[in-house]
C-alpha cells in the first residue's frame, strides 16, 4: 500500500476507536468500509484484530457496570452462530449478504423508533448474540444488534457490556476463521502496524466518555444502526 493509504486508514482507525471508546459502537461501521476500498483483505480479520485492544479496554474501564447475565446469553448465542458465519462465507455472494444483514439491521431500527421502553429478556439477547456471531464473522461489522438491544440501559453498562461480548466474540470468531483457513488475508501485516492508531483513539475517548448518554445516545444508536445498515447494502452494490 502506500503511504497516503496507510495514514488514511490510521486516520480512520483512531476516530473509529474514539467513537466507539465514547459512545460504545461505531468502529466497524466507519472503519470496515474504508479498509475494504483499500484493501479488501482488511475485512474481517483486521477489524477483528483492530477491534481486540480496543474493547479489552473499554470493558476494563468500566468493568464494575458490566452486565454479566445479558453477556452470558449473548456470548452463548454468539458461540452457536459463529460457524453459521465462516459458512455464509463460502455459501452466499457478498451481496446476498449484504442485503441480509443490512436490511435486517434497518427494520430492526425503525421497529424500535416505535416500541416503547423494554428491559432485554433472554431470547432479546440470544436474538442479538445469534445476529452478531453471524455478522461479524462474515463481514467484520456486529455493532447494530448489541446496540438496539441495550438503547435503554445506562451508556456505561451499554459501552462496558458491548465491549465484553465484542472482546469474546471476536477471539472466538479468528479462532473460526484460523480453523477454516481464512484467517490469512493481504493487509493482515499492515493491520499490525495500525494498532497504535486503536489505542490512541480510544485513550482520547477516555476524556469525554462520562458525558455520553441519555436520550441523545439512544436515538444516536438508532441513526447509527439505520445508516449502519443504509452502508452494508451500498456497499454491496
Amino acid at each position: 500500500m502506500t503511504p497516503a493509504a496507510i495514514v488514511f486508514l490510521a486516520v480512520a482507525v483512531l476516530a473509529g476507536a474514539f467513537l466507539q471508546g465514547a459512545t460504545g459502537i461505531g468502529f466497524a461501521m466507519l472503519v470496515a468500509p474504508l479498509a475494504g476500498l483499500v484493501d479488501p483483505g482488511f475485512v474481517p480479520v483486521a477489524i477483528l484484530i483492530w477491534m481486540l485492544p480496543l474493547n479489552a479496554f473499554v470493558a476494563w474501564r468500566e468493568r464494575h457496570r458490566i452486565d454479566l447475565r445479558g453477556a452470558g446469553w449473548i456470548t452463548i448465542a454468539r458461540v452457536l452462530a459463529t460457524p453459521l458465519g465462516i459458512g455464509l462465507l463460502a455459501l452466499i455472494p457478498p451481496s446476498g449478504l449484504g442485503y441480509l444483514i443490512g436490511g435486517s439491521t434497518i427494520l430492526a431500527a425503525l421497529v424500535s423508533l416505535l416500541a416503547p421502553a423494554f428491559t432485554p429478556s433472554p431470547a432479546a439477547f440470544l436474538a442479538a448474540g445469534a445476529l452478531t456471531g453471524l455478522s461479524e464473522t462474515a463481514t467484520g461489522v456486529g455493532g447494530p444488534p448489541l446496540a438496539l438491544v441495550y438503547q435503554h440501559r445506562p451508556a456505561a453498562e451499554m459501552r462496558a457490556t458491548v465491549a465484553l461480548c465484542f472482546l469474546v466474540g471476536e477471539v472466538i470468531s479468528l479462532i473460526g476463521l484460523a480453523i477454516s483457513g481464512r484467517f490469512l488475508g493481504s493487509g493482515l501485516t499492515t493491520s499490525l502496524w495500525l494498532l497504535p492508531a486503536v489505542v490512541i483513539g480510544v485513550w482520547l475517548s477516555s476524556l469525554v466518555h462520562r458525558r455520553v448518554g441519555g436520550r441523545g445516545l439512544r436515538y444516536g444508536i438508532l441513526i447509527f444502526a439505520i445508516v449502519s445498515g443504509i452502508a452494508v447494502i451500498l456497499q454491496t452494490l
